[in-house]
């Protein structure tokens, strides 16, 4: 191919392609989605290559593979082809525009929101008097699942909020409390508890049950043990050390950048 052949228009269209993977790479970064649209990738890298060998039996399994692929993206990604099908059709210029924010190149505004500030206090506050709390700190993942079983609520994050909810008298402090950037959007949620038997006998079910939801999700966890006041962090399933408050402060801000 002569390189002067090149047309403007074929420009364009290689620059909106990078848009469209890039927008879709950002659409499922941090999720479990993205660990399947790696694996079709990876597959459709050795079907083009065994086509090329002229591999004929196993590049029509991959094929076919390929194709039962498609649906299972379709699946994976059904209520983001929604959101985006019913953003096209609406007539509210509003709804498109706030979709359209959705496409950030910087993931940094969701901290800049996020009053993790006054959740540390709040944490330390009641680490101090003893005092069980979990929360979650969703990111990318939709959390509704589990926001379902819990009492909806729409409340700005502050130290005094999440003490009076975790305070051991109040009646919304069993359970857990969902934190959407800077709202707290549903307390005493029920869990998804895991069954790993490698969590050592010493940590209970508010334990537990963080692991279960940071195994499900990409959400973190925060948790103030009611026995001795320890202060955990979760992510991906796993207990993350730190050596004193300052040092989780700065890792929890990472992890929400």
């Amino acid at each position: 191919m002569d390189f002067l052949d090149i047309r403007i228009l074929d420009i364009v269209d290689i620059v909106l392609v990078a848009f469209l993977l890039y927008y879709l790479y950002n659409l499922v970064k941090g999720t479990v989605a993205i660990n399947i649209l790696v694996g079709i990738i990876i597959v459709y890298a050795i079907y083009v290559f065994t086509e090329l060998l002229e591999m004929e039996l196993l590049s029509k399994i991959l094929g076919g593979f390929l194709g039962v692929g498609m649906f299972a993206l379709v699946v994976v990604f059904q209520p983001e082809i929604r959101k985006f099908l019913l953003m096209l059709g609406s007539t509210n210029f509003n709804a498109r525009r706030r979709f359209l924010k959705n496409f950030k190149f910087s993931g940094n505004d969701r901290i800049l929101k996020m009053n993790v500030d006054g959740i540390m206090a709040a944490c330390k506050k009641m680490s101090s008097t003893n005092t069980g709390a979990l929360i979650v700190l969703q990111r990318n993942n939709s959390l509704d699942f589990v926001k379902n079983t819990g009492d909806e609520m729409n409340l700005e994050v502050n130290q005094p909020i999440i003490e009076s909810v975790f305070f051991k008298n109040s009646p919304l402090h069993d359970g857990a409390m969902i934190i959407e950037e800077n709202r707290i959007t549903a307390t005493r949620v029920i869990l998804p508890v895991s069954n790993d038997r490698k969590i050592p006998l010493r940590f209970g079910l508010r334990h537990r049950a963080a692991v279960g939801i940071t195994e499900k999700t990409d959400a973190v966890c925060l948790v103030v043990s009611e026995e001795n006041g320890t202060i955990s962090y979760l992510k991906d399933g796993n207990f993350v050390l730190f050596e004193n408050t300052d040092e989780l402060m700065k890792i929890l801000k990472k992890d929400l950048s």
